[in-house]
């Protein structure tokens, strides 16, 4: 199979899905590879370097769009990118497909095969503990004096108190930050809906932290006395209501800061929008919002390299193996399969979007084999199946 590389256009963005020891472990399996001139710089891998490991450098993304059967980048379909995609080709990126209708809309008009890489993750996306570990450093730098925040350092100085935090989520983009804040020193509180995590964080931590149930007035109740507030919820996208509202932030004190790791649109955070890392605060009520939805590309050289290792074996699998082996051998490329030429495979977007879907094993004609199980991707569920 003929596999590309694209550089990403996102802006911000330097992060690549494979570095060169992962396109070296592709030409061995036999398969030619093709990368874009410069891909990996902003990441730290020259052009040299993919060279030496087999791949074919080109100069334009173009070559790579219409000369590849297998297209893998980190983030989404550009709207410019939109009228590459062609039927039978196969793409591996974060599509993120419930929040992006126009993308999917692209997707389907063009019956390309799209992999959505953030639901493909058997042990969790190496970018998600980027975004909580970096996205606490950015918080961090959203509180000095110089950058609009009340100044207060994470761990305090003597006779002067260190922060209260309060971290939305215990997953593993709220235990990345937990992580480094605890270790600096803050006072962590962490809130979550299922009591065995917080059970699990709280023994993890030798009682050292507080926890508490996550509802809209268990945040309420300690708003006013927190400095910094990082929101790693993944919110339903159906919801139209939120944890934290414009009108709550007036609990807290001018100056304080929240940071939206998660991002989502819309979000858990009424007051939250995407910025990018040239221009990344704003203030809403005297708190500095932090709402760079790529934080992971800041330290583009440490994941990429994580992400790679992780994303290899999935590659490998599709591309020695073809898509619907693949997705017998593992429930986790099944489960992430968008679309497949021209019908809806994402149960999640069906919800969201209101359209009509497919299960991936029925389109691909594998629901009479033994398929390896995985978990859905989300809560969100949809009857409005497409009969064929």
């Amino acid at each position: 199979m003929v596999f590309g590389m694209l550089k990403d256009i996102k802006e911000g963005e330097s992060r690549v899905i494979c570095t060169p020891v992962e396109i070296a472990s592709i030409v061995a399996a036999g398969h030619t590879v093709k990368v874009q001139k410069d891909a990996g710089l902003g990441a730290g891998f020259a052009n040299a370097a993919y060279e030496k490991a087999g791949a074919i450098l080109v100069d334009t993304a173009e070559e790579i769009w219409t000369t590849c059967e297998f297209i893998a980048k980190v983030k989404e379909i550009e709207p410019s990118e939109f009228h590459y995609l062609r039927e039978g080709l196969m793409i591996y990126c974060c599509v993120h497909p419930a929040g992006h209708p126009e993308e999917v809309q692209a997707i389907l008009d063009s019956k390309c095969i799209a992999i959505t890489a953030e639901d493909s993750h058997r042990y969790g996306s190496p970018n998600c503990e980027a975004a909580g570990k970096q996205g606490a450093l950015f918080g961090l730098e959203s509180m000095l004096t110089i950058n609009g925040g009340k100044g207060k350092f994470v761990g305090g100085f003597a006779g002067a108190p260190g922060m209260n935090v309060l971290i939305l989520g215990g997953g593993i983009v709220g235990q990345g930050a937990l992580s480094v804040l605890h270790a600096l020193g803050a006072n962590c509180t962490v809130m979550d809906i299922n009591i065995g995590v917080l059970k699990t964080l709280g023994e993890r931590y030798h009682n050292q932290i507080n926890t508490m149930f996550c509802t809209k007035e268990t945040i309420t109740s300690v708003l006013d006395q927190m400095d910094m507030v990082i929101n790693c919820v993944k919110w339903p996208k159906q919801r139209k209501d939120f944890l934290i509202d414009k009108e709550m932030l007036k609990l807290m004190e001018p100056g304080s800061v929240l940071v939206d790791i998660s991002n989502d649109d819309p979000g858990a955070i009424e007051s939250s929008h995407e910025t990018h890392h040239d221009n990344p605060r704003y203030v809403v009520n005297g708190v500095v919002h932090y709402c760079v939805s790529n934080i992971p590309g800041a330290v583009a050289h440490s994941t990429s390299v994580a992400l790679a290792a992780e994303t290899l074996p999935m590659l490998l699998n599709i591309l020695n193996n073809g898509l619907e082996e693949a997705c017998v051998r593992d429930g986790f490329i099944r489960r992430s399969l968008t679309a497949y030429k021209g019908y809806l495979t994402h149960e999640e977007t069906s919800c969201i979007q209101g359209r009509p879907w497919i299960q991936p094993e029925k389109i691909l004609g594998i629901a009479d084999r033994q398929l390896d199980p995985a978990p859905p991707a989300t809560t969100s569920r949809s009857t409005n199946f497409i009969e064929l």
